[in-house]
């Protein structure tokens, strides 16, 4: 019998493969996407990141081109697509939806990109990741009563879909935060829901089924439902001067306060440092200043509390960001189902790089249940 290695179930601390996507240093707090701080990087357009992510490197002006062009062509919904949609029971959490059509979606891409390297299943993924705006655009059109969107041409994939989901054009500054917020949560090292994906990989499963087993894991409220909590909690305190007394009230009963620490930053998860200022400023502007006020004073009620027991916290990027999907416009529930719209592309590039070496995952449990002898 081979011996096994003793873990404890969350996998803490067990290194079960390499990537070279991206580095997250929770002793530091820094978050590295192929090499760079991802500081400089929340400027740069999506797709421009997205790129990065997938082939290493940044692409090429005419390269950056024919991916942008791809992207325009593919995000358009079929007819079928539509009837999918239109088929769906009303009032569905719009992660169920991208979960119920994802591996029903008509996908036709090109048979290559512009001389890039790109199996058929990269393609058939991006396209997919294409495809998840619209989706989630039309299904709060259908919710709410009105036309289907149409396509906006001209337009980079965020400026669009925020067109398509409000039926009104964005302001620069809230097209700008959007990207911002996208590029911050595309990519997070070996988090569950990539795992996830890169297990679905493993058996050789199909990418829609990857990108749909990764999804549903960040639907998880430990995973990806943190902002919408956070949001809420606001919400109900409604102005900062509450927040001590419910702070505290919470902690003494044993409960936590959602978006407050992170599992792997043990100083401030250095996207919160980017996203807080632009929560600020984007709720200033859409009138909301009262959200963001509650939320920094539950976060300085938080750090007072573990302070005076010797410990640091901080808030992580979900704290803040429901915060900035509020002042968007966003729904609550829609909140997670942005958040795989940014993630999808991490899914993409790490599907595509464990391809290189690709084993099926397949660890062992140690059984603790009854033995009995033969008979």
């Amino acid at each position: 019998m081979s011996k096994l290695i003793e873990v404890n179930s969350s996998l803490d601390g067990v290194i079960v493969g390499e990537t070279a996507i991206s580095l997250v240093d929770g002793e530091a707090g820094r978050l590295l996407y192929r090499g760079r701080d991802i500081a400089t990087l929340t400027s740069q357009p999506c797709l421009r990141i997205a790129g990065l992510l997938v082939w290493g490197r940044f692409l090429s002006t005419d390269e950056q081109a024919a991916l942008d062009e791809f992207f325009a062509h593919q995000a358009v919904l079929q007819k079928a697509d539509l009837a999918l949609l239109q088929g769906l029971p009303a009032g569905l959490h719009p992660m169920r939806v991208l979960l119920s059509c994802i591996p029903a979606l008509q996908v036709e891409p090109p048979p290559s990109l512009n001389g890039l390297p790109a199996p058929p299943d990269l393609l058939t993924g991006l396209s997919i990741c294409a495809k998840l705006p619209g989706l989630l655009a039309s299904w709060h059109c259908l919710q709410q009563g009105l036309p289907l969107p149409c396509q906006a041409q001209g337009l980079n994939p965020l400026e669009s879909f925020l067109l398509q989901f409000h039926n009104r054009a964005a302001s620069d500054l809230a097209i700008n935060t959007l990207n911002a917020v996208q590029v911050l949560q595309m990519e997070h090292g070996f988090n569950a829901s990539t795992f996830a994906a890169r297990v679905c990989g493993s058996t050789r499963a199909p990418i829609a089924a990857v990108l749909a087993t990764a999804i549903a894991t960040l639907y998880g409220p430990l995973h990806g439902g943190a902002d919408q909590a956070a949001l809420e909690m606001a919400l109900e305190l409604g102005k900062p001067e509450r927040a001590t007394s419910y702070v505290r009230e919470k902690l003494a009963s044993g409960e936590k306060i959602m978006g407050m620490g992170h599992r792997e930053y043990r100083v401030l998860d250095p996207r919160a440092a980017i996203l807080k200022p632009m929560a600020e400023a984007l709720c200033e502007q859409a009138g909301q200043s009262q959200v963001v006020a509650t939320l920094s004073a539950i976060e300085k009620a938080c750090q007072a509390h573990f302070a005076a027991r010797g410990r640091e916290i901080h808030a992580n990027v979900e704290f803040y960001k429901g915060g900035v999907f509020h002042a968007l416009g966003f729904p609550a529930e829609y909140f997670t189902a942005l958040f795989a719209m940014a993630r999808c592309f991490g899914y993409m590039a790490h599907w595509l790089e464990f391809q290189h070496n690709a084993r099926l995952i397949r660890p062992k449990a140690r059984y603790t249940g009854p033995v009995r002898g033969r008979q």
